[in-house]
């Protein structure tokens, strides 16, 4: 007896080699003005994450917890505007779209692990707020430099071991010989969608990994910077307040930027977003958010603009 229909269809599924990433959406006339826009973008985000990582690695006295947690933010929104955007630039005057089955599942790991470590870092960074503002007599002795170092290590590790998990249960789909993602990058739930195998497991996944992370980074975060908006109100001090609200208003901002999209992509996996919707909110994480970081981070730090000054004095 011969392969069944079924049999030959799975062989024919499991052949997945190219994938045709569709890109941004946009007219023509347009392709010139959006890759000088996002190659701008691209080019300071770089700049600037580096020069915060340069600053933060040559000044000692910016070896404390606050920043070591800052240059390592850096260094991942680097990496994950890097992982995306050079591949999104290349698309615009590509003549063939095409990318391996390989190099999808490649950038999809470094992307996850990018962004699930990200999120594990802004919980440490608002932790270290809390018990540098709640608790300054105790600072020294709670986050000290081996915690810190404990805290990046076990962000890098979260988010390695998330990358693995949805990344290896991806194996247990098949895919047809030649696909379409409408998409400018190889996301997860893009790659759900031209499964030719039911994917409602691997949806239940990443809706209990990627949501029970989420939420409880979003938790800790909300937790600590109310925490330290109570305290710095408790003083009375009209400097103080403006301080407070103004460098927890921009971190918050920030946060809010970053996990907004998140949380409609994948803690809801079942929505109903078009696909355009799916790559406006992926641009916020993954394009503007490692552009602002440095600035919301940095530019109302007086240590560091101290320390640039100084730097750019000693080179001039």
């Amino acid at each position: 007896m011969g392969p069944s229909n079924k049999d030959m269809d799975t062989e024919n599924a499991t052949l997945l080699t190219e994938i045709v990433l569709t890109g941004l959406i946009y007219q023509p006339e347009w392709q010139i003005p959006l890759f000088l826009l996002f190659l701008v973008i691209y080019l300071i985000t770089v700049v600037g994450n580096i020069g915060l990582v340069t600053l933060i690695w040559n000044d000692s006295r910016l070896h404390i917890p606050m920043y070591l947690f800052l240059g390592c933010l850096a260094f991942v929104d680097t990496s994950l505007s890097s992982t995306v955007t050079p591949k999104m630039l290349v698309s615009f005057f590509a003549k063939s779209k095409m990318i391996s089955f390989s190099e999808c599942l490649t950038q999809l790991f470094s992307f996850l692990l990018t962004a699930t470590t990200e999120c594990f870092l802004l919980a440490s960074m608002a932790y270290d707020r809390y018990v540098a503002i709640c608790n300054p007599l105790l600072y020294p002795m709670v986050m000290t430099n081996r915690l810190c170092i404990q805290l990046l290590v076990l962000s890098f590790v979260g988010g390695l071991l998330h990358a693995v998990i949805h990344t290896g249960f991806l194996f247990r789909l098949t895919f047809s010989s030649y696909s379409i993602i409408h998409h400018f990058y190889c996301d997860i739930m893009p790659l759900f969608k031209i499964s030719c195998t039911d994917s409602s497991f691997n949806v239940l996944v990443i809706f209990i990994f990627s949501g029970s992370i989420q939420v409880f980074t979003i938790l800790i975060v909300l937790v600590s910077y109310t925490l330290v908006l109570f305290t710095i109100l408790k003083k009375k001090s009209v400097q103080g307040i403006k301080k407070a609200f103004s460098t927890c208003g921009a971190h918050l901002l920030s946060v809010s930027l970053y996990y907004g999209p998140l949380l409609f992509m994948y803690v809801r996996p079942g929505s109903t977003q078009s696909d355009d919707q799916d790559m406006v909110d992926s641009l916020f994480y993954t394009v503007i958010i490692p552009l602002l970081n440095p600035f919301i981070y940095s530019l109302r730090n007086k240590k560091v603009t101290d320390s640039l000054t100084k730097m750019l004095k000693r080179n001039a």
